[in-house]
């Protein structure tokens, strides 16, 4: 069973144009210090997944995103890791924006559904830790 580990500071997502260049204030100088950033290029769009304080005002965004990430590193060959854990939340009514890295997986839930988040996946029997404590 895995366990996940909650991110400090609060998310967004936002919407750029596909042609912008990277955006600094994303990165703000500290790349490696952030725990999660995540830049997405299609020919529609940009999408950045960043700390929330980072965002400028007139940068299209969904705010008040909790981050969490499973645990430990996932082999390719695991299959169906994020269909069970999203089905769990998604039986929950509660909706969830992932983003895949080459190690794992990060889930991204509204603060509004984090209580009902924590009781859920804690039913299913996995545990969820602040960053650092799993």
């Amino acid at each position: 069973m895995f366990s996940f580990e909650f991110l400090p500071d609060r998310y967004a997502v936002c919407r750029l144009a596909a042609d912008e260049s990277l955006p600094q204030w994303a990165l703000q100088n500290d790349i490696g210090k952030q725990q999660f950033v995540s830049l997405t290029w299609t020919p529609d769009e940009l999408s950045v997944v960043c700390r929330e304080s980072l965002v400028p005002d007139n940068v299209k965004s969904e705010p008040d995103w909790i981050c969490m990430r499973v645990a430990g590193k996932l082999d390719f060959s695991l299959v169906g890791i994020l269909a069970k854990i999203t089905k769990y939340l998604a039986d929950a009514h509660i909706s969830v924006f992932a983003v895949s890295t080459y190690e794992t997986d990060y889930l991204l839930i509204k603060s509004a559904q984090w209580p009902l988040t924590l009781k859920t996946l804690s039913e299913a029997g996995y545990k969820v830790y602040p960053l650092g404590d799993a």
